[in-house]
């Protein structure tokens, strides 16, 4: 005991008095805390950490039972990492969400985190110390930034070379939406700066309505290597849509590689799905299997085939392909080893890791409310959470499919009348966001809605003063297109195209895959039919953190808003721009232009819906301008809806910003 008190007194003679240490420690101005022993439990807190969390006691608590929401965040084998290494790990802009103590509320917060082991009396490590930043509010200035400066597209075109954007190209543009399988696919380019890998992925429905998801991986990198993952995937698919056959296409795929410059060696993942009754058919050719996980937060591998790499001298025959049944709500998960070869990680341990990262996502128990379907939220946040901390050397990519219940189709009686219209386009706007479809392809269609629908309203019963009704349907089929019908039962008129006038059936047959129009003395249908898909996340390491990012909400209201800080007259316009609102857009352009006898700028970006009414608006209000000597300059960006309508019609406008090209 004497021993034990002297080293005590040489320790407060060198630290401090313990009772001042402690005082000094609870009143740090960062915060910080310490674990020890295998289950990290809390043996030290200070005031700014009991704060920061909104927790009071926690001292004897493990991490798992302080922070139960944070189990599926991959936060645990930091601090195992730690204990068994003895090396520090320090992390910047680390996200994570937790739930206050005090409110309940769950919070997400950016921070700078650093993790130092503590040693016990004898130097081994017994535990670990952790400090922290929070940078949430610098990292969200860094994301509104970045959200106005470039959207992801551009930040991958210029983040990479020649060699990549050919990449791009070879790879699809998108996955199928379809009513009882939700597919997402996320690339995400190595942390290194090296040429295109040669991973490549493709999704597509097949004639007999089962749908292939096909991941696959080249030796090497650069120009060869991206030239051949294109053919692969072409060949793969042309053989698949021509047999439905898995043996038949991997045989035809092993043959080629044989003759194709570098496909030697290739490993290819190949899985059909039945959506309907979930039989699942796959073969890994020298390919890691394809995962299988539920939203209740199970995971299971299915085995590997045992059939090699194409184009090494094998034979793929049905001892080639496995069996398997996905349940209902279930997703099955194919990947590349880039996601399992990470920096610092025993290949063993990193599928125990994307197994168990895969099922806390699929049960959204990780990062929550970053997306509504599981499929999309897998290929996303698995990349975020399994390489924040190692990061990656290769790329890496994701496919993923879930089976889900089919959306009900759209049955709507309409009143054929301008007040209808925008009561019309909610219920349009609903079921396509009920059936997961979005972008260019939910725009496209509600255009051709629309048009279609104020064509009946204009001209159907023009003639009549008594109120009619007509019908608007939609379907998702299960080959990946909406059809839509507008049916009713007036007068058949022939469209007069003209300068400002007629346009609705032109841009509408412009806009979407088939229109065909039927009539005769009982009414008239008009039937759309389009394919729709949705974009692949193609996605450098910057763009992790912000891939989740929601799209701005949709304006419909219509809003014309002067802009008095432009260096000439100037105006906003939000929302939509049709048969109901086309009278108050015109009346507000000329006021603003002062009928015409003052230049103006308008700014169409916020535009939602261009209908053809509007265009000729746009026509008129150019012609009044003219006529009167001066100018109506036009303003939409380029992929904005009213830039894609006014480019489809010839409407003369700038894709550049006049008053940002004026500074």
């Amino acid at each position: 005991m004497p021993d034990q008190l002297r080293d005590e007194d040489e320790l407060s003679a060198v630290v401090g008095d313990p009772g001042v240490v402690r005082s000094v420690y609870e009143e740090l101005p960062v915060v910080s805390y310490a674990t020890e022993g295998p289950d990290h439990r809390i043996v030290a807190t200070n005031a700014e950490f009991r704060a920061y969390t909104g927790r009071g006691r926690m001292i004897g608590m493990s991490l798992r039972e302080a922070f139960p929401e944070s189990m599926g965040q991959q936060i645990v084998p930091i601090f195992d990492q730690v204990l068994a290494s003895g090396q520090p790990v320090h992390l910047r802009g680390f996200r994570a969400q937790l739930t206050r103590q005090d409110t309940g509320e769950l919070i997400e917060v950016f921070t700078d985190l650093r993790w130092h082991p503590r040693h016990g009396p004898d130097g081994a490590v017994i535990g670990v110390i952790v400090d922290l930043v929070d940078v949430t509010e610098q990292v969200r200035e860094q994301q509104a930034e970045q959200q106005r400066t470039a959207d992801a597209e551009r930040r991958y075109e210029q983040a990479r070379d020649v060699i990549t954007a050919l990449q791009r190209e070879l790879l699809p543009a998108g996955v199928p939406v379809l009513p009882r399988l939700q597919v997402a696919a996320s690339y995400l380019l190595a942390d290194a700066d090296t040429a295109a890998g040669g991973d490549w992925f493709d999704a597509f429905t097949l004639a007999d309505d089962r749908v292939a998801l096909i991941v696959g991986d080249v030796v090497g990198h650069g120009v060869t290597a991206s030239a051949t993952m294109g053919q692969l995937r072409v060949l793969v698919r042309e053989r698949l849509a021509a047999t439905s056959d898995v043996v038949a296409a991997m045989t035809a795929l092993d043959a080629a590689a044989a003759g194709i410059r570098g496909a030697r060696a290739a490993t290819v993942c190949l899985v059909v799905i039945d959506p309907a009754g979930g039989e699942l058919r796959y073969c890994t050719a020298g390919h890691p299997p394809p995962l299988v996980v539920s939203t209740a937060g199970q995971a299971r591998f299915l085995p590997a085939t045992g059939a090699g790499p194409v184009g090494v001298g094998g034979a793929f025959t049905d001892a080639s392909v496995g069996k398997d049944q996905l349940a209902d709500g279930e997703l099955v998960l194919l990947y590349t080893d880039g996601i399992l070869e990470r920096p610092g990680r025993e290949l063993a341990g990193t599928s125990v890791e994307l197994a168990e990262a895969a099922a806390d996502i699929a049960a959204d128990r990780a990062l929550r409310g970053d997306f509504d379907s599981p499929a999309e939220r897998l290929c996303v946040q698995t990349l975020e959470l399994l390489t924040r901390a190692t990061g990656h050397t290769d790329d890496i990519t994701l496919l993923a499919a879930q089976r889900v219940s089919p959306p009900p189709a759209l049955d709507l009686p309409v009143v054929a009348d301008q007040r209808s219209l925008a009561p019309l386009r909610e219920r349009m706007w609903a079921w396509l966001a009920g059936a997961r479809v979005g972008g260019p392809d939910a725009d496209a269609l509600m255009h051709a809605v629309m048009e279609l629908a104020t064509n009946v309203v204009d001209h159907a019963w023009i003639d009549s003063a008594d109120e009619h009704t007509f019908t608007v349907t939609a379907a998702l089929t299960d080959t990946g297109h909406v059809d839509v019908r507008v049916a009713d039962r007036g007068r058949w008129r022939e469209p007069a195209p003209s300068v400002d006038r007629g346009l609705g059936l032109q841009m509408t047959s412009q806009l979407v895959d088939g229109l065909r129009i039927e009539h005769d003395e009982q009414g008239t249908t008009a039937t759309v039919s389009h394919q729709v898909s949705q974009p692949a996340r193609l996605l450098t390491a910057g763009d992790l953190a912000w891939a989740s990012a929601r799209p701005p909400a949709r304006t419909e209201l219509l809003l014309v808003l002067e802009q008095p800080s432009a260096q000439g007259a100037r105006v906003r316009v939000d929302g939509s721009v049709d048969a109901a609102t086309v009278a108050e857009f015109d009346r507000a352009i000329r006021n603003a232009g002062s009928t015409g006898t003052r230049s103006l700028t308008v700014d169409l970006t916020g535009v939602t819906h261009l209908a053809s009414a509007g265009v000729a608006a746009l026509h008129r209000l150019t012609a009044l301008h003219r006529d009167n000597d001066t100018s109506l300059r036009l303003y939409a960006p380029v992929g904005a809806p009213a830039e894609t309508i006014m480019s489809l019609v010839a409407v003369d406008h700038d894709t550049l910003d006049p008053d940002a090209e004026a500074d």
